[in-house]
Protein backbone atom coordinates (compact mmCIF):
# COMPACT_ATOMS: atom_id res chain seq x y z
CA UNK A 1 0.00 0.00 0.00
CA UNK A 2 1.12 3.20 -0.66
CA UNK A 3 0.39 6.42 1.05
CA UNK A 4 -0.32 9.83 -0.69
CA UNK A 5 1.73 12.29 0.74
CA UNK A 6 -0.83 15.53 0.34
CA UNK A 7 -4.00 14.38 2.45
CA UNK A 8 -5.52 16.89 3.50
CA UNK A 9 -7.92 15.59 6.43
CA UNK A 10 -9.59 19.22 7.12
CA UNK A 11 -11.23 18.18 10.74
CA UNK A 12 -13.59 20.31 12.54
CA UNK A 13 -11.30 20.80 15.29
CA UNK A 14 -9.06 22.48 12.71
CA UNK A 15 -11.51 24.88 12.09
CA UNK A 16 -11.82 25.95 15.93
CA UNK A 17 -8.08 26.52 15.98
CA UNK A 18 -8.29 29.03 13.57
CA UNK A 19 -10.64 31.74 14.94
CA UNK A 20 -10.27 34.74 12.54
CA UNK A 21 -7.82 36.47 10.74
CA UNK A 22 -5.94 39.73 12.18
CA UNK A 23 -6.58 42.26 10.00
CA UNK A 24 -4.38 45.44 11.25
CA UNK A 25 -2.21 47.74 9.89
CA UNK A 26 0.76 45.94 11.36
CA UNK A 27 -0.13 42.38 10.21
CA UNK A 28 -0.74 43.18 6.75
CA UNK A 29 2.33 45.14 6.34
CA UNK A 30 3.87 41.64 7.84
CA UNK A 31 1.87 39.40 5.55
CA UNK A 32 3.93 41.21 2.51
CA UNK A 33 6.90 39.35 3.68
CA UNK A 34 4.67 36.05 4.07
CA UNK A 35 3.60 36.26 7.45
CA UNK A 36 -0.08 36.02 8.42
CA UNK A 37 -1.48 36.46 11.67
CA UNK A 38 -4.64 34.54 13.02
CA UNK A 39 -6.64 34.38 16.35
CA UNK A 40 -6.26 31.37 18.13
CA UNK A 41 -7.85 29.80 21.36
CA UNK A 42 -5.79 29.85 24.53
CA UNK A 43 -5.38 25.72 23.95
CA UNK A 44 -4.18 25.77 20.68
CA UNK A 45 -0.38 24.70 20.65
CA UNK A 46 1.92 26.11 17.71
CA UNK A 47 1.84 22.22 16.19
CA UNK A 48 -1.87 22.52 15.83
CA UNK A 49 -2.23 25.72 14.47
CA UNK A 50 0.35 24.48 11.70
CA UNK A 51 -1.67 21.76 10.66
CA UNK A 52 -4.82 23.54 10.72
CA UNK A 53 -2.90 26.27 8.10
CA UNK A 54 -1.50 23.89 6.22
CA UNK A 55 -4.37 21.43 5.71
CA UNK A 56 -7.30 24.36 5.76
CA UNK A 57 -5.32 26.87 2.94
CA UNK A 58 -3.19 24.08 1.26
CA UNK A 59 0.12 25.68 1.52
CA UNK A 60 3.58 25.37 3.34
CA UNK A 61 4.18 26.40 7.00
CA UNK A 62 7.65 26.90 8.08
CA UNK A 63 7.02 28.69 11.57
CA UNK A 64 4.30 29.48 13.93
CA UNK A 65 5.33 32.07 16.60
CA UNK A 66 2.44 32.64 19.18
CA UNK A 67 1.74 35.90 21.73
CA UNK A 68 -0.57 35.08 25.23
CA UNK A 69 -2.45 38.24 26.09
CA UNK A 70 -3.76 38.79 29.51
CA UNK A 71 -6.74 40.55 29.54
CA UNK A 72 -6.51 43.90 31.60
CA UNK A 73 -9.03 45.35 34.12
CA UNK A 74 -10.99 48.42 32.94
CA UNK A 75 -13.62 50.71 34.06
CA UNK A 76 -16.97 49.79 32.61
CA UNK A 77 -20.02 51.89 33.67
CA UNK A 78 -18.11 52.91 37.14
CA UNK A 79 -17.88 49.16 37.96
CA UNK A 80 -14.22 47.17 37.32
CA UNK A 81 -15.03 44.81 34.47
CA UNK A 82 -12.42 42.36 32.78
CA UNK A 83 -11.45 42.10 29.37
CA UNK A 84 -10.72 38.47 27.77
CA UNK A 85 -7.68 36.77 27.54
CA UNK A 86 -6.42 35.70 23.62
CA UNK A 87 -3.98 34.17 21.45
CA UNK A 88 -2.40 35.18 18.38
CA UNK A 89 -0.34 33.12 15.82
CA UNK A 90 2.05 34.59 13.41
CA UNK A 91 2.30 32.50 10.72
CA UNK A 92 5.36 32.24 8.24
CA UNK A 93 4.56 30.93 5.13
CA UNK A 94 7.30 29.30 2.71
CA UNK A 95 8.77 31.55 -0.13
CA UNK A 96 6.15 31.61 -3.36
CA UNK A 97 3.08 30.60 -0.90
CA UNK A 98 0.50 33.56 0.36
CA UNK A 99 -2.96 33.22 1.84
CA UNK A 100 -5.30 36.19 0.87
CA UNK A 101 -6.97 36.62 4.16
CA UNK A 102 -8.51 39.86 2.98
CA UNK A 103 -11.12 38.18 0.32
CA UNK A 104 -14.92 38.70 1.48
CA UNK A 105 -14.40 41.60 3.42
Amino acid sequence: MSKSKNTNNVTAKMYDTLVRPVITEKSMLSSENGKVTFMVPLWAGKNDVKSAVESIFNVKVTKVNTICTNGKEKMFRGHVGQRSDYKKAVVTLAKGQNIDVTTGI
